[in-house]
């Protein structure tokens, strides 16, 4: 099994919109069995907590549930336990890099750059923003993850 883990601050935006379009694009492709799919942040400002409302509704809109997520710290466990390690963003990139091993620094990769025809190197954080910023950021995970379920696809022959 290949496991994915999506990891932004406080894993109430960003990360849990990642693994919820994820999980529909492996769901979708039949390979629900195959792939494990999670999400952290690398704060412990919301642990337990649904994601934020803002992104349940505009995930609601595209057909994704949240509702059953609920906001975790990373572990160090994480960095043995995962596949895939990707970040939202550059801050959370050095966040991860910092508490990694070395073995574990191949794991870890920006999410966007599953969507460079995106041009976007970052999800941006929707937090503090109107409701066009959660659309976006749907928008971009929806993309990236098409172009990680490619990469896993191909190297791991699913």
């Amino acid at each position: 099994m290949i496991k994915v883990l999506f990891v932004c601050m406080g894993n109430i935006c960003r990360s849990p919109t990642a693994q919820g379009t994820f999980e529909k694009v492996v769901k979708d492709a039949g390979l629900e069995k195959q792939i494990y799919i999670d999400s952290a942040g690398t704060h412990a400002y919301h642990i337990g907590e649904q994601p934020d409302p803002r992104t349940q509704i505009a995930a609601k809109k595209r057909g994704l549930d949240l509702s059953k997520q609920r906001a975790r710290k990373v572990s160090l466990n994480d960095f043995d336990e995962f596949d895939y390690i990707l970040p939202m963003d550059q801050y959370n990139y050095s966040a991860l890099v910092i508490n990694a091993l070395d073995k574990h620094l191949n794991k870890i990769q920006l999410f966007m750059a599953y969507a460079p025809e995106m041009g976007f190197k970052d999800v941006p954080d929707p937090y503090y923003g109107g409701e066009k910023g959660f659309e976006l950021v749907l928008d971009l995970t929806i993309a990236a993850s098409k172009g990680l379920l490619e990469e896993i696809r191909r190297e791991h022959r699913f």
